[in-house]
């Protein structure tokens, strides 16, 4: 296990925090529910007008300022299961504690177009989540859970699940939240965690 202590000095010209969406590379992946996390991390790279598209810490990334703070932009490329290889690797790079490491990914406990911030926690079977804590040893991250709805029968597989596809409805309540997660991404980068938790929490 990786324990993460951050020196005091950062390294020149650093970001002073990170925004990681969760998901899984590749065309076959895109709009599936397990990258959810990915699609809010689309939405507010357009917001910022940058393209994610560096690759750097095994994964996709890209500098941009967004609510007054000079942030990276991180997709990690490793598959869902070893995000924390890619995460490790950045945080380590610009010494950033998990608490200026804001997570986004997705939670079947959640009906689409919901969100649910919380300021640390557990993975919640999330394996993406699941490595990112295992590989620092710390679950103090800031995250946005976005919902992706509960498996429509008990009996479906629940990998099948998360890699299935949105509904058209469901999409457009996606697209709905990913705008608010911005929006909540906005406050917490400014210290405001409370307000978006009481503004955007489901």
């Amino acid at each position: 296990m990786l324990h993460l202590f951050p020196r005091k000095k950062p390294v020149p010209g650093a970001v002073d925090a990170m925004v990681v969406g969760l998901g899984n590379p590749g065309r076959e992946y895109e709009g599936t529910r397990h990258n959810a996390g990915f699609f809010v991390l689309d939405t507010l790279a357009e917001k910022c007008g940058v393209r994610i598209d560096r690759i750097k810490f095994k994964g996709l990334t890209a500098d941009t300022t967004y609510a007054g703070r000079h942030i990276l932009l991180l997709k990690p490329s490793t598959y869902m299961n070893r995000s924390g290889e890619s995460v490790c690797e950045a945080m380590q790079f610009y010494k950033l504690s998990p608490e200026q490491v804001f997570l986004v990914f997705d939670d079947i406990s959640l009906a689409p177009g919901k969100l649910r911030i919380r300021r640390k926690g557990s993975d919640g079977g999330q394996n993406g989540v699941k490595n990112i804590l295992y590989l620092t040893g710390f679950d103090t991250f800031p995250r946005i859970k976005m919902g992706i709805g509960a498996k429509p029968n008990p009996n479906w597989d629940l990998a099948d699940w998360v890699l299935s596809r949105f509904t058209q409805q469901e999409a457009e309540e996606l697209k709905k939240a990913a705008g608010h997660a911005c929006d909540a991404l906005a406050l917490m980068l400014a210290g405001q965690t409370d307000q978006a938790m009481n503004r955007f929490n489901s």
